[in-house]
């Protein structure tokens, strides 16, 4: 994929990755939609890339809905769908546990890629196909300790992308997700000293943009792409875990529309 005249919707595109996303993407030629609960950082980043800012909860399927309808409106459709918008915790699971936070990290960093999937697929296939990218993290593949429930919400947005990849190429939309380490972002202002004091880099974000691109340029449907410090962005190899088995020993394979055996495949 190049990206001259391509339509990009980017949430939670008001700063951080989702920021440094839609200005990559409208220097190679994209046009913009920043959307966003900030409406004054998210209306600065859209005016700076000559785009447009919407005002966007992600927990919200109607707000998903209508970013979507703006991108179509205003510029006839949509080619790219970043669902970037995600937030930490700030608890765990013990005496500081908070039901009603749990909600609100469980509506931004899950629901927000749920509903703007669902919200994204049909302007994508009227375009005869996409990209979808989630961004997901490097805890959604690898325990974390420091804010376990963050590492719950993206490891299921791990599974979800991997699922929905090879249902979603039949229609020519590719779905990935980014996974990286600690980028400067907002996020890790609560726990920076403490990784920085464990010996653990913190990346440029332009190191993580750089990785979406290249996953908008060379991802195949379900990858996730890991992006660490110091390594070449590709996507993670995942291990393959005991299959179930017919009655005859044969093998039970899981394919996008239905389960086959061996002999099928």
């Amino acid at each position: 994929m190049e990206f001259d005249g391509k339509v990009a919707l980017i949430t939670g595109g008001a700063n951080g990755i989702g920021a440094g996303v839609a200005r990559a993407l409208a220097e190679l030629g994209a046009r913009v939609v920043v959307a966003d609960v900030d409406q004054e950082r998210g209306k600065a980043v859209a005016d700076e890339v000559d785009g447009v800012f919407t005002h966007c909860d992600v927990r919200d399927p109607e707000s998903n809905q209508a970013a979507v309808g703006l991108a179509e409106r205003q510029f006839g459709g949509l080619d790219i769908a970043v669902l970037n918008a995600g937030i930490a915790t700030g608890f765990g699971l013990g005496e500081d546990f908070d039901p009603e936070r749990y909600r609100t990290v469980m509506g931004v960093n899950l629901d927000g890629v749920v509903y703007g999937v669902n919200a994204a697929l049909p302007a994508l296939k009227r375009r005869g196909g996409g990209h979808i990218i989630a961004t997901a993290s490097m805890a959604g593949l690898v325990a974390m300790p420091l804010d376990p429930v963050y590492g719950a919400n993206k490891a299921a947005v791990v599974g979800l992308v991997r699922a929905l990849g090879p249902v979603l190429s039949a229609d020519g939309v590719t779905v990935n997700a980014v996974c990286p380490s600690f980028a400067e972002t907002a996020i890790i202002t609560g726990f920076k000293d403490t990784i920085q004091a464990a010996g653990m880099p913190v990346m440029d974000v332009r190191e993580v943009v750089d990785a979406f691109l290249a996953v908008l340029r060379r991802g195949k449907g379900g990858e996730c792409w890991f992006v660490q410090s110091g390594r070449p962005s590709e996507p993670f190899a995942f291990g393959t875990p005991p299959g179930p088995r017919t009655a005859d020993g044969e093998r039970v394979a899981v394919r996008s529309d239905r389960l086959t055996t061996d002999q099928e495949a």
